[in-house]
């Protein structure tokens, strides 16, 4: 199985920054893909960005120019820099990662609340 650890969520103001990080444990053979998802009070759960073992990115567009990724492999570690945040992005940010053989997992989740 896959455990991912999330880290880094927490209050900001807006126009801030936070990093959100996820590390991978567990006995896979390869991580394909990881990213993240966020999921905001009555709303579903949503993209906000995803990085391939090729490192291939893809964002959503409420997010492009603002937020990035980025991984270490060597850390089985994915990365989310967070800037310029608004209060729209408050929510709950869960990693996401497509390994192989256990195919789709999910962290626990961190909270991000934008908020003056």
């Amino acid at each position: 199985q896959v455990k991912l650890v999330e880290s880094g969520g927490g209050l900001v103001q807006p126009g801030g920054s936070l990093r959100l990080s996820c590390a991978a444990s567990g006995s896979f053979f390869k991580l394909n893909r990881m990213g993240w998802y966020r999921q905001a009070p009555g709303k579903q759960r949503e993209l906000v960005a995803v990085i391939t073992s090729g490192d291939s990115t893809n964002y959503a567009d409420s997010v492009k120019g603002r937020f990035t990724i980025s991984r270490d492999s060597a850390k089985n570690t994915v990365y989310l820099q967070m800037n310029s945040l608004e209060p729209e992005d408050t929510a709950v940010y869960y990693c996401y990662c497509l390994s192989e053989p256990f195919g789709d997992s999910w962290g626990q989740g961190t909270q991000v609340t934008v908020s003056s």
